[in-house]
């Protein structure tokens, strides 16, 4: 159906924004592989996005939404169905919240970055723990994102929701059921946006403390490649990485894909890398800690496609 010139008129008669057909993830997604897309949406505003749902699930059309294509990786053949980029959702507001207390509400397309850039600027803390988590909003609300001892679920105060029957929705933290690395939603649910709860803070040492997390990323991590940052969540007792050190994996490549050799953690693209290449350094390093330490490794990359 999404091949269908019918089908492509009637998203064009529901969109005032922009239209890809057939269009390649490699060119979007972070880690630079991926097979056409049978339709990539980028609607305008949240009416936009809720008639598109709507017209989709009537049609029965497979859709899902995609923030920064940071966490996600597409399969070589593609996705047969809709993409919808989330992207025009950037709106960021403070409101005060009482003494000493603010609320951030931000759009779900709106970058992290932008979010913690805004509480340097406002010495507001809380969110230092986000600096240098390439991820949207929205992706990170419904990953649970966090590190350096903080998460998501820790400032969230509030979730705006596009539920199954388009209607948009807010959603108080008490409602929510958090946990490691995601958080329970159904799963044609769409993340609109989110209320940070934050609390006035010392402004130098906030920006000290981003600074010290962004250059221990640098340091840390392979940013000078291509990669869709941590591909596992972390046992409880162990980190993916150390394991996957243990397993003497670090640097082992199959093709242009490769396991950083600065992080185990990490699958980098040092060019021409395929997802079929990376998809089997993920079979390979689960085959491998499994059989030598007994741990399962579950993917925190979303991957999707044929």
């Amino acid at each position: 159906m999404t091949g269908d010139e019918v089908f492509h008129r009637e998203l064009r008669q529901r969109m005032s924004g922009k239209i890809l057909f057939d269009e390649p993830a490699e060119r979007h997604a972070s880690i630079g592989v991926g097979g056409p897309i049978d339709a990539l949406l980028f609607p305008e505003d949240e009416r936009e996005i809720a008639e598109i749902v709507r017209f989709l699930r009537e049609r029965r059309v497979p859709f899902l939404p995609v923030g920064n294509w940071t966490n996600l990786i597409v399969r070589d053949r593609g996705f047969r169905g809709v993409l919808i980029s989330l992207a025009c959702l950037r709106n960021l507001i403070l409101r005060d919240n009482g003494k000493d207390g603010m609320l951030l509400l931000a759009g779900a397309g709106c970058p992290l970055s932008e979010l913690v850039s805004l509480t340097v600027r406002e010495a507001l803390s809380e969110m230092a723990f986000c600096a240098g988590i390439p991820g949207s909003v929205g992706g990170a609300v419904r990953m649970n994102a966090g590190a350096y001892g903080g998460e998501i679920k820790d400032i969230v105060e509030t979730v705006r929701l596009l539920d199954d029957l388009g209607v948009i929705r807010r959603v108080a933290r008490k409602e929510l059921h958090f946990a490691y690395r995601s958080l329970d939603l159904p799963a044609e649910t769409i993340i609109i946006g989110a209320t940070f709860r934050l609390r006035k803070g010392n402004g130098m040492m906030i920006e000290e403390q981003v600074r010290k997390i962004i250059e221990t990323r640098r340091r840390k991590h392979p940013l000078a490649f291509r990669n869709a940052g941590s591909i596992f969540k972390n046992p409880p007792d162990c980190p993916a990485g150390r394991l996957i050190d243990e397993c003497g994996l670090r640097g082992l490549r199959i093709g242009d894909a490769q396991i950083s050799e600065k992080h185990g953690n990490f699958i980098v693209n040092r060019g021409r890398a395929t997802a079929e290449q990376i998809l089997g350094l993920i079979e390979l390093i689960q085959r491998r800690v499994f059989e030598r330490t007994g741990h399962v490794l579950e993917t925190e990359v979303k991957i999707i496609g044929e």
